[in-house]
């Protein structure tokens, strides 16, 4: 049986090698089918990954109240008309002394600027460091760690000292050959920061650097980024998951209360539980799971009918040969296995370059937007199967017309 194999896959590569252009068409129309479908299944699963790194970091204990319910409106998949009205310093500051929650850490933060460039000594930045303006418990709700240094304290915070904690990029960019940040004095705008505190790596998300950064005193941030009509953010942290909706609801009114919101009166302003968000971010990376199979069904249904088709008109070619190898003693099931390893040799070429390529594309897409790449072992999985099945789909009736074939008649045909 293994010898019968052998020797039909020997006859497969010599007529594949005779029909080298047709056969090339035929394994690049499998390859684009399989190729599209394991790409979109690397990039996805490369996303989800990053994704799911990102919020884990968060913890799946935390919440956020913003001006807008993104969560809600990502789920709808259409963005609100309604314009919710700003979350002010005064109003950020009255939920973080407000809010009773028992255990709670509330954490007031805005972003003052995402072009910013940092002087050290006779060095700087490109104008590409984002600067938040934090409290002490920034760190803590965002779920970053401090590697070298300290973090900001409650002291540091209320005297509004110009300390800063930097992030692990914008160390490596002022201070070369692994020189120590701690006790360095950085510049922005012309004001004096020390660094009291480097922030672990985090890495990407999108494109945007979460370790170009630098974190300020809240109040000191306000005073250089006076811009009018700033946003605030506020995160909330809680000790155990399992009082995430008590505390919500908790937020909530206290929010509401704060705003002098009726209660007739939809909210204006958003709260997104952090494991919430990754829910339905999941969720669009299903849809596009669902996308790649469709893209590369229809594509494989086509790459099938044009191997049926090569494998038939190679069935006519070679209809002699079949006469030869019958009057020599060939049976039917000889014949047709013949065939169909043939056909089976060329969809396995085709799905093997499919996955390289698709590989290759997830590759590329992964690094350029800086997800976490990881080897998706289900697309390759998928895509052998997948071959296998445009073999035996496509490979069937060749084989069986060629077996069927009468020998005596078969000799005759010039």
């Amino acid at each position: 049986m293994i010898g019968l194999v052998v020797e039909n896959t020997r006859i497969a590569l010599g007529a594949i090698k005779s029909q080298l252009l047709r056969t090339i068409l035929t394994v690049l129309i499998i390859a684009i089918g399989i190729m599209a479908l394991v790409a979109i299944l690397t990039v996805v699963n490369a996303l989800k990954n990053t994704m799911t790194r990102n919020f884990a970091s968060m913890g799946a204990n935390t919440f956020n109240i913003s001006r807008y319910d993104y969560s809600a409106q990502m789920q709808n998949n259409q963005s609100s008309a309604k314009i919710n009205p700003i979350i002010s310093f005064s109003e950020a500051q009255a939920f973080k002394q407000e809010y009773a929650y028992p255990f709670a850490l509330s954490s007031v933060y805005f972003t003052a600027s995402s072009i910013a460039e940092v002087k050290y000594e006779n060095l700087k930045t490109d104008p590409k460091v984002s600067i938040f303006g934090v409290d002490e418990n920034y760190a803590l709700t965002k779920g970053l760690e401090v590697v070298e240094g300290r973090n900001f304290s409650g002291l540091d915070i209320e005297h509004n000292v110009n300390f800063c904690v930097i992030g692990s990029d914008l160390k490596k960019s002022l201070f070369k050959d692994g020189a120590v940040a701690l006790d360095k004095t950085l510049t922005i705008r012309g004001h004096r920061f020390k660094v009291i505190g480097v922030l672990k790596e985090k890495g990407s998300t999108f494109g945007n650097n979460e370790d170009n950064r630098m974190l300020i005193p809240i109040a000191t941030a306000r005073a250089i980024y006076s811009s009018p009509n700033i946003n605030y953010d506020i995160d909330v942290m809680m000790p155990d998951k399992n009082l995430m909706d008590q505390a919500i609801d908790q937020a909530q009114v206290t929010m509401r209360i704060i705003r002098s919101l009726r209660p007739s009166d939809e909210s204006n302003f958003g709260i997104e539980r952090s494991d919430s968000m990754l829910r339905n971010l999941t969720e669009n990376m299903n849809t596009l799971e669902v996308g790649a199979w469709v893209i590369s069904i229809i594509t494989i249904m086509g790459s099938s009918i044009a191997l049926m088709n090569i494998m038939l008109v190679s069935v006519t070619e070679r209809t002699r040969e079949i006469g030869v190898r019958k009057s020599l003693g060939a049976n039917r099931k000889t014949i047709a296995m013949q065939f169909f390893t043939e056909t089976l040799v060329i969809a396995q070429l085709g799905g093997v370059l499919g996955i390289l390529l698709g590989l290759l594309i997830g590759f590329g897409v992964a690094k350029a937007f800086d997800f976490t790449f990881a080897i998706p072992w289900g697309a390759i999985v998928s895509a052998l199967i997948i071959s296998l099945v445009v073999a035996i789909l496509s490979g069937l009736i060749p084989a069986i017309k060629a077996s069927k074939l009468d020998p005596v008649e078969a000799l005759r045909y010039e």
